[in-house]
């Protein structure tokens, strides 16, 4: 009787437990809002949002210009890009990330990831760079007109021959791209690759650089991108409107899917017995508000025992040894970036707007005055 109380005081404590601790990092999860601050010494523009929500969350606000810590640089941005995952911070989405990001507000306040400008000062331990020098990277806060990252950090020099726009727009997008392929693809002179998404941001550089790999690229895109997808390098170019190339006779060493809006089951039938189908996020910002384009990966965990195929989930990380790889293959002619809108700091809400609308062909830039 006595291990029956014991087990059944267990059984309620658990979940009790779990649900105090849930709502105390509810109600501890606030931040420090940016918003009409007067005690500024030094105000530069910046992005920022307290609340979560959609676009008219955000406000072109005046912070305090940062100052570079002793392994850091002071960067003034010329240019930035937006991103899928800028509309997933904002609107704290899906449901899950905000375990990381906060769970009633967001923690940071700042948007932007992808970054170029130049450097305007460096802390007294930065040996690799200098005032003066042209920089591009990744670092939260990144919509500004200054960034601080660290010298260790997602950062190199930008190449002479690219501008801050076409750098700005390498960093999340590229890659992506680069390491869905070159890493968890694993792809080889000669494979079949077929990109599913090729005219987005990260499309747009995945089949340049499946085709720098030596790769035979298939791109799926609308009607109205086929030709931009073709002079990528893209062999052989499928209209979705009017063709489901699940049902075509085609099979494929490697497929990079950056839609999401197709089964396991249905890439399946597009791939060649031990290929690889590479599961590079996909959905809108309204698709699955819990867990989001995360369903997938877990969805693949369990279908990978039962099939020949492998479907990999992957998110890409930002290196300084992969930004300066692919600067280089743009310094050369070999890849470049397709820029599709120019907005101002202010228009970031905008900007974010149509990015979301699904139908940007290539990259949307910031451009900082």
């Amino acid at each position: 009787m006595r291990l029956a109380r014991v087990l059944g005081w267990t059984a309620l404590a658990v979940p009790l437990g779990l649900v105090v601790t849930v709502f105390v990092a509810w109600a501890m999860s606030d931040n420090v809002c940016e918003f009409g601050r007067t005690d500024l010494r030094n105000p530069v523009a910046a992005i920022a949002y307290c609340e979560y929500g959609t676009v008219d969350r955000l406000q072109l606000v005046q912070v305090e210009k940062p100052v570079p810590a002793d392994d850091e640089l002071l960067v003034r941005v010329r240019a930035a890009s937006v991103n899928p995952l800028d509309w997933h911070y904002l609107r704290g989405t899906p449901y899950v990330m905000r375990l990381d990001s906060g769970l009633r507000k967001p923690e940071v306040t700042r948007l932007g990831v992808d970054f170029a400008g130049t450097v305007e000062a460096v802390g007294r331990n930065v040996t690799r760079f200098q005032p003066g020098d042209a920089v591009f990277g990744g670092r939260t806060g990144a919509f500004a007109e200054y960034v601080t990252v660290r010298e260790s950090g997602a950062v190199t020099l930008k190449p002479p021959g690219i501008g801050f726009e076409e750098a700005a727009a390498v960093p999340i997008a590229a890659l992506t791209a680069l390491q869905a392929l070159r890493d968890a693809g694993g792809v080889q002179r000669e494979d079949t690759v077929l990109v599913n998404g090729a005219s987005g941001g990260v499309g747009t550089f995945a089949v340049q650089l499946a085709t720098h790999f030596g790769a035979h690229v298939t791109g799926i895109c609308s009607t109205r991108n086929q030709q931009l997808v073709r002079s990528l390098g893209a062999e052989l170019v499928v209209d979705y409107t009017k063709e489901d190339f699940t049902e075509r006779a085609e099979r494929y060493d490697l497929i990079l899917d950056l839609v999401g809006n197709r089964d396991l089951s249905d890439l399946r039938r597009a791939m060649n017995p031990d290929g690889k189908a590479i599961l590079v996020g996909g959905g809108g910002p309204d698709a699955g508000n819990w867990i989001g384009p995360l369903a997938r990966p877990l969805t693949a965990v369990l279908y990978n025992p039962f099939v020949e195929e492998e479907f990999v989930p992957f998110l890409a990380q930002l290196t300084a040894q992969d930004l300066a790889f692919v600067g280089g293959l743009m310094e050369s002619g070999a890849v470049h970036a397709v820029i599709d809108r120019r907005y101002g700091l202010a228009e970031v809400p905008e900007a974010i707007r149509y990015l979301e609308e699904g139908h940007a062909r290539g990259k949307v830039i910031i451009v900082i005055e």
